[in-house]
């Protein structure tokens, strides 16, 4: 493989007819929404057009990874995105539930052989979701959207 040196975020471009998922929890709505609308922001902002986007909501991001699996097996996509977020409360649930779900994810990503990005937030409480939602530290829907573009560049090119 060649070396592959880092990109910047205003040179990437999605590859021409690449499509792109996004699988977004309901749970903790508001807080997914505007993760989702940083994804598809960044999405757009860098050659990714809305027929090219397919957005599915989920109940919670438990049942992200069965979407996921579900999508990677029809092959429309060149890469599918999570997105939830998951905030700890007085009982181990947090824990079944952000760990199963990247679990999962990773699992489908290895069984399929595509790329699928986790951008489910797993935080201590309320206001770090929101500082990781377009706050002090960003939008991690759109990071997770840059990510992915860089990942279909990655895989479209020859290996050398």
């Amino acid at each position: 493989m060649s070396d592959q040196t880092a990109r910047s975020p205003d040179s990437l471009r999605s590859p021409p007819g690449a499509r792109y998922a996004v699988v977004a929890s309901r749970w903790n709505g508001e807080i997914v929404d505007v993760l989702v609308d940083g994804a598809r922001a960044a999405f757009a902002a860098h050659g990714v057009s809305d027929d090219d986007l397919d957005v599915m909501r989920v109940p919670g991001a438990w049942e992200i990874p069965v979407v996921a699996k579900h999508l990677a097996a029809q092959g429309r996509h060149a890469v599918i995105v999570a997105l939830g977020c998951v905030v700890r409360g007085e009982t181990r649930h947090y824990e079944h539930v952000a760990d199963e779900c990247a679990r999962g994810l990773m699992r489908v990503a290895l069984d399929s052989g595509l790329p699928v990005l986790n951008g489910v937030l797993a935080v201590e409480d309320e206001a770090d979701a929101w500082a990781r939602a377009g706050g002090a530290r960003g939008n991690k829907g759109a990071d997770v959207a840059l990510s992915a573009i860089e990942m279909a560049m990655l895989l479209q090119e020859p290996a050398a």
